[in-house]
């Protein structure tokens, strides 16, 4: 019990947070958690693969390139937790993660250390549509229990009543990576932050967890010689900044994309947001259902009511029933206040 019960010092000790954009702190997660398998009989585990946010690419590498780390991560959680309390571990993938990962995954759980862990090992593939909500915790756990995807009211949290009820423990692919890096001694205060857009080197990296936008580009060897901005979060869910602004810290899901200002076309990637918000909205609120449909439609005219666009952000920032709504809002704000002053 001692050895299992050091895992969450350890985290606690780490400081690890999640890595799904909302940075809550895993210990406290997994202490709530634990808390509620003490007068429960069982409870879930889902490791969260869905990937949903467009130019992020952490799970996907972790997946291809760290596969039995990722795993054992889940494998150090079912023991802490008890075997006997965890009934099914779901890994819910997106469906290009279940084609191109599964069958690696799969071969490592069938090796003698993971076999058995391998028996409550349950394959959940997102639906892709909608694919943008479907990779929110509460989301998740309607799906699985095969109700409508759309995201839970909070509390009860889903580690106090999550699938079919009972207590279950969400956590981002990155997270059970760096647990597994804890348990070994390993983890170094790091997280993967994926380069995208006009840089030199595409791809994921693996940094300290605290940087500004300025030093993630400059340890990437992709600070550009042109005239840019930036998009940090995620390339619809993100902030964008102007190269004075890059003293930033980069937050989400740790994407930095990198815009060439001479070449890029605001008005379409403001349609671009537009449209996929649109089309992704689960349509459970009036805010962010109604809300995204007229500011597209707004957009298109040639000149629209600038102020009704902006109450129309400010609504869905004060009202959407989830992040999905208020993040719209902070995506074209700061393109409003920070790179298109018109």
């Amino acid at each position: 019990m001692a050895k299992t019960l050091n895992i969450l010092q350890k985290i606690e000790a780490a400081g690890l947070v999640g890595r799904g954009g909302a940075r809550y702190p895993t210990a406290k997660k997994w202490s709530s958690f634990a808390q509620s398998l003490k007068n429960r009989e069982i409870g879930y585990i889902v490791v969260n693969g869905a990937e949903g946010e467009p130019g992020i690419k952490k799970d996907a590498y972790l997946l291809a390139e760290k596969t039995e780390a990722v795993i054992n991560g889940v494998y150090l959680a079912n023991q802490f937790f008890g075997n006997d309390k965890i009934k099914k571990i779901y890994f819910f993938l997106k469906h290009e993660y279940h084609r191109d990962y599964s069958k690696k995954i799969k071969e490592i759980l069938d090796t003698k250390k993971y076999r058995a862990l391998s028996k409550k090992i349950e394959f959940f593939i997102k639906p892709e549509s909608p694919m943008y909500i479907c990779g929110e915790e509460t989301a998740i756990i309607n799906i699985i229990s095969v109700r409508r995807a759309e995201p839970r009211l909070k509390p009860p949290f889903p580690t106090q009543s999550g699938i079919h009820n009972h207590p279950t423990l969400v956590n981002n692919v990155e997270t059970f990576y760096d647990i597994s890096l804890v348990g070994a001694d390993n983890y170094e205060g790091h997280r993967l932050y994926t380069l995208g857009g006009a840089v030199k080197h595409r791809g994921v990296f693996s940094l300290p967890a605290v940087m500004s936008v300025r030093e993630v580009l400059q340890a990437t060897n992709n600070y550009p010689d042109f005239d840019f901005f930036v998009m940090t979060g995620g390339e619809v869910c993100g902030e964008l900044l102007r190269s004075d602004q890059l003293q930033a810290p980069v937050e989400g899901s740790a994407l930095v994309m990198v815009f060439d200002k001479k070449k890029t076309d605001l008005k379409k990637l403001l349609a671009y947001w537009l449209k996929f918000y649109e089309a992704e909205s689960c349509g459970l609120c009036s805010a962010c259902r109604e809300g995204s449909y007229r500011l597209r439609e707004l957009s298109q005219q040639t000149n629209y009511d600038k102020q009704l666009f902006i109450d129309l952000l400010d609504n869905l920032e004060d009202s959407s029933f989830c992040a999905l709504g208020s993040s719209l809002s902070l995506t074209v704000k700061s393109m409003m206040e920070n790179i298109n002053k018109k």
